[in-house]
């Protein structure tokens, strides 16, 4: 990875298999939107903007070298060698077909936090939903960063509400889900810190304390909020996925990265039908 300032921008050439598009675009993350080339959200309480200059080269607009160094070069998995891994993934025909289809999705690691109350939302919803739940539960909740951005708003700050007081997110069941999570969170029965230096069933036990939290919302916060690529969350696609191309399990080469084999496997099959 290679890494210079333009003006107030940071120029960062990856090792290759990077694609914004299909990374910020394949239902993991809930607040990136894009206009005129440029992919702009919140996360980490800081406003970003990306943008893809060439198939390895990516430009961080207003982005100093200390929060890519922090925050941005984990977030977007940079030193993650997936190029070793997709080669590896195209030992298998279907693997193989989704990798190439949609090269260069990385899986986010995303704010802990965030990625579980987002998936909390996720239950049962579709993502333009989704999006607009998670929009409202920033702009009333959230820090306000200017210029109509808000950071997500903390399990401190969302612990002592009631299902009421979320009413105007229109989050329907999932808002006592949300309030449960944030109790748990602030009051360290849920410790993220912990979740990431243990082995992946102690992390699905744990979070499955939170009311609410099933397989398939513990798996998802574990692979995209928690650093866990052996994560494997199973939606009505991957159910799919396995029955019809894997029945007696995924293949070698999908190991032990099966939650990144998930990532390609789900965004070619649900675009197979569009």
């Amino acid at each position: 990875m290679k890494i210079h300032t333009e003006n107030k921008d940071l120029i960062v050439v990856c090792d290759g298999c990077i694609n914004l598009d299909y990374t910020l675009d394949c239902g993991q993350s809930f607040r990136w939107e894009k206009e005129n080339n440029i992919w702009t959200a919140v996360a980490y309480s800081k406003k970003i903007s990306v943008s893809q200059k060439d198939e390895n080269t990516i430009v961080f607009y207003n982005t100093s070298e200390e929060d890519f160094e922090k925050i941005w070069k984990t977030y977007f998995d940079l030193e993650r060698d997936y190029v070793s891994i997709v080669s590896r993934f195209s030992s298998d025909t279907h693997l193989k077909s989704a990798s190439e289809n949609y090269y260069g999705i990385r899986v986010l690691n995303q704010e802990p936090w965030e990625a579980l109350c987002s998936f909390i939302i996720s239950q049962n919803n579709n993502i333009p939903r989704i999006k607009g739940i998670i929009k409202r539960l920033c702009e009333n909740f959230g820090e306000d960063l200017g210029d109509g951005f808000f950071a997500f708003p903390s399990a401190e700050k969302l612990k002592s509400l009631t299902p009421e007081d979320l009413s105007p997110l229109r989050a329907g069941f999932r808002a006592k889900y949300i309030i449960d999570a944030a109790k748990k969170v602030s009051s360290g029965e849920i410790n993220f810190s912990e979740i990431i230096e243990k082995d992946i069933d102690f992390g699905r036990q744990t979070l499955r304390k939170i009311n609410g939290v099933g397989p398939k919302v513990a798996e998802c916060c574990l692979l995209y909020g928690l650093q866990k690529s052996d994560a494997f969350p199973i939606d009505v696609w991957v159910k799919r996925i396995m029955a019809e191309l894997y029945e007696e399990g995924l293949p070698e080469c999908a190991y032990p990265e099966i939650g990144i084999a998930q990532q390609y496997l789900f965004h070619w099959r649900r675009n197979l039908d569009n």
